[in-house]
């Protein structure tokens, strides 16, 4: 087995390849597509970095894995299917989550929320190849109801559920997020083998180190300044709602959420050939007022 992260400075995000060398078979885990929402430039090279890996060693992408339909950053799963085939996969609870987003954006008509726009959807404890390598795919929910994490030998990529332990746990106050979920989510990988390695989706690291993207089970209890040994779920759900209700919504979420349910297609383009995303108002609103005037042009 051999593991190489790929870490996106903008967004903080650590993408993967998974490799059986042997097989020459690989999964890609969470790529990248850049998106720069001051100019509404979309543009590839985090993923093409994954690709020109892939085509130097040689390999071939058998699956596209996302870990959920993350709000940070545009996934690259179409862009890497485009070049390198494979087939883009997910957890089976993505259609909960593409439930709850129509109901925010005014998505066209003929958008399911039923998954059919990946090629394939894990239920918790399914098992899969990479080559020859069995992989166990884990339902993980709580900082969104279908998060997975993807466990194969002594490595198990985690998504936002964990972050290294300098940096704590992902936040549980998106749509559909539930903090004493993740707790328990946290708890089901935390009773892994303490030599179980750890590969982290994000890093968000202090000025005192470089970004790093891996740890031990064992360096998470002792180290976790959010779920170390002895927290309580009662304490880290007080921990974590007070934290959430301090947090700026990411920067990316609205462009990121429309494309990663669509499986990191773009919506439909308008009669004018140009795609478009959505801004709905208020459609996160917490803490604050909504203005009560309607700020829309007199009638002519």
């Amino acid at each position: 087995m051999h593991i190489e992260p790929f870490f996106d400075a903008t967004t903080g995000t650590v993408s993967y390849v998974l490799a059986d060398p042997a097989s020459g078979q690989v999964a890609v885990i969470d790529p990248v597509l850049d998106f720069e929402p001051k100019s509404g430039t979309l543009t590839s090279a985090s993923s093409d970095r994954i690709i020109d890996y892939v085509r130097a060693q040689g390999w071939q992408v058998q699956w596209i894995l996302e870990t959920h339909a993350h709000a940070d950053h545009l996934s690259g799963a179409q862009h890497i299917r485009h070049h390198l085939g494979g087939q883009i996969a997910i957890g089976e609870h993505i259609r909960e989550v593409q439930k709850m987003f129509r109901s925010i954006f005014h998505f066209e008509r003929s958008f399911l929320p039923d998954g059919s726009q990946f090629d394939h959807l894990f239920a918790d404890g399914e098992q899969f190849l990479v080559g020859k390598l069995t992989v166990t795919a884990l339902h993980v929910p709580g900082h969104t109801p279908a998060d997975m994490a993807y466990h194969v030998q002594d490595a198990v990529f985690t998504g936002d559920t964990l972050f290294l332990p300098d940096v704590g746990t992902a936040r549980a106050d998106f749509p559909g997020g539930n903090a004493s979920q993740l707790y328990r989510s946290i708890q089901r990988l935390l009773n892994l083998p303490d030599s179980t390695r750890l590969f982290i989706c994000h890093d968000y690291p202090p000025a005192s180190r470089p970004p790093a993207f891996v740890c031990t089970v064992a360096e998470q209890k002792q180290h976790s300044i959010h779920m170390h040994t002895g927290v309580s779920e009662t304490d880290f759900i007080a921990m974590r709602t007070a934290r959430d209700a301090t947090l700026d919504m990411p920067t990316l979420i609205l462009p990121a959420v429309q494309v990663n349910v669509r499986a990191g297609k773009l919506p439909p383009a308008a009669d004018d050939g140009r795609t478009y995303m959505q801004t709905p108002i208020n459609a996160f609103l917490r803490g604050a007022s909504a203005p009560d005037g309607v700020f829309q042009a007199p009638a002519a």
